[in-house]
C-alpha cells in the first residue's frame, strides 16, 4: 500500500496535474473571495469570518477531485497496466487504499495555504483576532470528511470506464447528487420526518452540521460509512474486472 501511495504522489508531482489542481483551487477561491464582486466576496459580505470560504470550497472540490481521480484506474486500464497491478503481491484492498490516500493527501496539500485566510480574516475584523476558532476548526474538519468522500466516489467512477473524461463526468455527477441532490429534493417535500430523512441522506446536511462547530457522531459515522461503501464498491469492481 505504501508503494502505491508513493507512486501516486510521485505521479502527481512529476506531471502538471498536482500543481494544476493546487493552483486552481487557490486561484478560484482567491478570485471569488477577494476579487470578484458577488455573494462570495468577503469585502462585500461585511463580516470577518471564514463562512464564505467553507461555502465555496465544497463546490470547487466538486470539480477538482474528480479531475484528480479520473485517471486513477481509467489510465491503468487504457495503458494496460491494470493487469500488472493484479499480478503483484498486493491485495486489491491495499491498491485501492494506496490510491485513495495519495489523492486525499494531494487535496490536503491544496487546502493548507488556505490557513493564511484564517490569519488575514482575523486581522480584518473590527476587533483583531475576534474569530470563532471553534467554528473554523469544525469547518476544516467537515471539509476533510467531504474531501475523503469525494475521493472515494471518484475512485469508484474511475473503475467504470477507461475513458478519463467519462470517469470525470460520472464522478462529478455522483458527487453533486450526493452533496446537493438530496438537499434539493428535500425542498419539494413538506416539512416533517420525511423531509429530514431525505435531507440527511445527502452530504451537505452533515457537512453543515460539522461546520457549525459541533461534532456529532452521526455525522462522522455517515461520512466514514460513505467512504467505506464506495471503497468497497471500487474493490468489488476491480475484482469483477480481474476475473
Amino acid at each position: 500500500m505504501i508503494a502505491i501511495f508513493k507512486r501516486e504522489i510521485q505521479s502527481f508531482f512529476t506531471s502538471p496535474i498536482g500543481y494544476l489542481v493546487i493552483g486552481l483551487f487557490l486561484i478560484l477561491n482567491g478570485l471569488f473571495l477577494w476579487v470578484f464582486k458577488g455573494p462570495f466576496n468577503i469585502f462585500d459580505y461585511g463580516f470577518a469570518d471564514m463562512g464564505l470560504f467553507f461555502l465555496l470550497a465544497p463546490w470547487v472540490f466538486l470539480f477538482l477531485i474528480p479531475a484528480i481521480t479520473m485517471k486513477s484506474f481509467s489510465e491503468e486500464k487504457k495503458m494496460g497496466t491494470l493487469e500488472l497491478l493484479f499480478i503483484k503481491p498486493i491485495s486489491l484492498r491495499n491498491i485501492v487504499m494506496g490510491k485513495f490516500l495519495g489523492t486525499f493527501t494531494l487535496s490536503l496539500i491544496a487546502i493548507l495555504p488556505s490557513l493564511l485566510y484564517v490569519y488575514t480574516i482575523s486581522e480584518l475584523g473590527t476587533t483583531v483576532g475576534n474569530l470563532d476558532m471553534g467554528i473554523v476548526m469544525g469547518s476544516y474538519f467537515g471539509l476533510l470528511f467531504l474531501i475523503a468522500s469525494y475521493t472515494a466516489i471518484g475512485l469508484f467512477a474511475s473503475t467504470l470506464s477507461e475513458n478519463q473524461i467519462v470517469a470525470f463526468i460520472l464522478a462529478m455527477v455522483l458527487c453533486f447528487l450526493l452533496f446537493y441532490g438530496f438537499e434539493g429534493l428535500s425542498g419539494l417535500i413538506p416539512s416533517g420526518s420525511m423531509f429530514l430523512f431525505v435531507k440527511n441522506i445527502g452530504m451537505k446536511a452533515h457537512f453543515d452540521s460539522i461546520a457549525r462547530g459541533v461534532l456529532d457522531t452521526r455525522d462522522i459515522v455517515y461520512f466514514v460509512g460513505l467512504c467505506l461503501f464506495f471503497l468497497f464498491l471500487t474493490v468489488n469492481q476491480l475484482k469483477n474486472q480481474n476475473r
